[in-house]
């Protein structure tokens, strides 16, 4: 059925939603054209003051002047002089109501919700009066059309445009080439072969060197263990000496102390060099 769907007055500076009709319809192609016209009133300074957006059963129209912009679905079979009367109706109805002082002041969506009334009495009138009572204005609009017609896109187009006014570049969908990794040559195979044993090597010589490292750590620990056992020995050798003697003098107790102690020091340290030569360190 040829009829008015949808209407709604917008600012036409932001495309702020001032007043809509409570319509509402569960059909896919309408919900997708309501997403359409609400990108298409954020850029509609951008286009005439009347246009169309067609699309496959939905067509958008709107008419903007002054600091309004009105905007209706209708069916594609309406016809569009019909569609821009509506919506030419709809905008003196409007701006007889409400001044640009107060359309400038409003900060919220649906400031003049109240508005729905009358937009559901001019759709009433247009949805169901015949033409010949429509006919002088229905004239007068042909003949605007005819001088001066209106702009016309696809309702494909609109995010694409809306897109752009955000700087958002179209999407292209692009396919990556399909990379293949070459065969090993026989040179590869060799090199790989060759870095493969001298990792083995290296390793082998890295567990001799740490194995050999720990007996010569081992060898020390003792030494120095036997070194301590002979400076107690030779200390206490030296307590017998000094209590024989009867020495009294701390001098001459320190001397015979230091003689022990390098003694035993020259002895382990001529043991533990020749041990570490003979080791090959």
């Amino acid at each position: 059925m040829s009829m008015i769907l949808f209407a709604c007055v917008v600012r036409l500076r932001d495309g702020l939603p001032l007043s809509a009709s409570t319509d509402f319809h569960h059909n896919q192609d309408f919900l997708e054209c309501r997403k359409r016209l609400k990108m298409l009133s954020l850029i509609l300074t951008q286009f005439p003051g009347r246009g169309t957006a067609e699309g496959h059963d939905l067509s958008i129209h709107f008419d903007s002047f002054g600091a309004v912009a009105c905007m209706g679905i209708c069916s594609r079979s309406y016809p569009v002089a019909m569609a821009f009367c509506f919506l030419e109706a709809l905008r003196w109805e409007f701006t007889a109501s409400y001044d640009d002082t107060s359309i400038g002041l409003a900060s919220r969506p649906y400031a003049f919700l109240k508005f729905d009334s009358v937009i559901q009495k001019v759709k009433w009138h247009f949805n169901y009066a015949s033409s010949s009572q429509l006919k002088n204005h229905l004239e007068k609009i042909q003949e605007e059309l005819a001088l001066q017609p209106p702009l016309v896109m696809r309702l494909e187009d609109i995010e694409v445009m809306n897109g752009l006014r955000n700087s958002h570049s179209p999407v292209q969908v692009e396919y990556a080439p399909n990379y293949r990794m070459k065969p090993v040559t026989a040179l590869g195979i060799l090199s790989l072969i060759l870095n493969i044993m001298c990792a083995a090597l290296n390793l082998i010589r890295g567990i001799h060197l740490a194995e050999h490292s720990f007996q010569c750590y081992l060898y020390l620990f003792y030494s120095s263990t036997r070194l301590l056992k002979v400076a107690i020995i030779l200390f206490f050798i030296c307590l017998c000496n000094i209590y024989l003697h009867g020495l009294r003098n701390l001098w001459q107790i320190l001397f015979h102390i230091g003689v022990a102690f390098l003694s035993s020091y020259q002895i382990l340290t001529r043991q533990l060099r020749d041990k570490v030569f003979d080791s090959g360190v």
